[in-house]
């Protein structure tokens, strides 16, 4: 039996796309006969708080679903304040250091690394490069460009370290994973040599897939459901949109949870807020919806929200806000609506001029769609059968 770790700074019990996705990844090798195990930090996310039962630990050894999961200490916050958020990556890539000086043998000889953060792989890399592993990187963004694009960092000393880095990671693993295209690309750009895979983030379908329904009369109802962070730009999304014959109901939580609810308070838009609620839980509201939106404050190279496939399994049909390459995903599959990022004026527009009878007709495909086309169960046979060849 092939042994496998998995480095992530994600993963259950805290929720989110990241964390589901490394969670699908080491439980689908399982599976398929790999013995996983998964070093990540205790869990704080997205509350930038250590969760209750791990509170004043420095590490934690349990299972999840028959997979050892090691977490160490992090300093954790949420904190806008860049200093703080650095000390806390840096934070968890010392302590994944101390334990791989005093317990190297806890490590598998291959080994998948989460990007970003890049800092946490990029110490990983390092580290383990020296330790004669066998080191695949999967990357979910490109940093630091994304940083650059959502207004993070700006480009000056700092960006060009941290771009060294980005280097120095794509050169360093027998294999990259992408999530996007335009992942695979720019790894190629760097390293043309480098092997790489194209690992999109799809969902696990429903059990219990729910049958197509659309609401009897407007007004329509829309789902917003993920992170409440700066890149999604929710805020400003419930300032501008204009929900003529429409509501808007958001869950998630995250950095602009507070100044939300403050503007929610006083505002008499058709928006209500429903807070978190876990993932088993929102798959079953889904079906009370009739569309999800799918929003970014401003398009980002490389990145393809996983709440494209998700949706498209729920047959929830998307507007799509976020540009990029999820844009081609959309249109190709015939998944939904595609409004530029930022274009509020286009977008209340598209809201004012919704069908009830061309969203159902929309419904109608979706699951048969999503389940040719964005298939996690035939995708992981496909990099089962590379990493058994590492």
């Amino acid at each position: 039996m092939k042994k496998i770790t998995i480095i992530t700074n994600y993963f259950p019990p805290e929720t989110g796309a990241a964390s589901n996705r490394i969670a699908k990844l080491a439980l689908g090798l399982q599976e398929r006969g790999f013995k996983v195990s998964v070093i990540c930090p205790l869990p704080n996310y997205p509350k930038g708080k250590i969760f209750e039962g791990y509170q004043g630990k420095t590490s934690v050894t349990e299972n999840y679903q028959g997979i050892e999961v090691i977490r160490l200490w992090v300093y954790a916050n949420n904190s806008e304040n860049k200093f703080k958020r650095l000390l806390g990556m840096v934070s968890f890539s010392i302590s994944f250091f101390i334990f791989g000086l005093f317990k190297n043998r806890k490590i598998a000889k291959t080994v998948v690394i989460q990007s970003p953060p890049l800092i946490i792989a990029h110490a990983a890399l390092r580290f383990l490069s020296k330790k004669k592993r066998n080191l695949i990187l999967n990357v979910s963004d490109i940093w630091p460009s994304a940083g650059y694009e959502l207004g993070a960092i700006q480009k000056g000393r700092a960006y060009d370290i941290l771009e060294k880095i980005e280097k120095y990671n794509y050169q360093k693993p027998q294999l990259v994973l992408g999530q996007s295209k335009e992942i695979l690309e720019r790894v190629k750009s760097v390293v043309p040599q480098q092997e790489t895979f194209l690992y999109r983030n799809f969902p696990q379908p429903p059990k219990e897939p729910q049958p197509a329904k659309v609401s009897a009369e407007k007004p329509v109802k829309i789902i917003y459901a993920g992170l409440l962070g700066i890149a999604q730009g929710i805020l400003k999304l419930c300032e501008e949109i204009e929900l003529d014959g429409a509501e808007l109901h958001i869950y998630g939580a995250g950095a602009e949870k507070e100044k939300l609810e403050v503007f929610l308070a006083s505002s008499k838009k058709p928006i209500i807020y429903h807070g978190e609620v876990k993932r088993d839980e929102l798959l079953i509201l889904l079906n009370d919806f009739d569309l999800a939106i799918v929003p970014l404050v401003r398009s980002i190279y490389g990145s393809t929200p996983s709440k494209i496939y998700e949706m498209a399994h729920n047959n929830l049909p998307i507007i799509y806000f976020a540009g990029g390459e999820g844009e081609g995903v959309i249109q190709d599959n015939n998944l939904g609506y595609v409004v530029t990022p930022g274009d509020f004026s286009a977008l209340n527009e598209l809201i004012k001029n919704l069908e009830l009878v061309e969203i159902f007709q929309l419904k109608q495909h979706l699951k048969e769609t999503a389940t040719k086309n964005f298939n996690i169960e035939t995708q992981l046979d496909e990099l089962s059968l590379n990493l058994a060849e590492i």
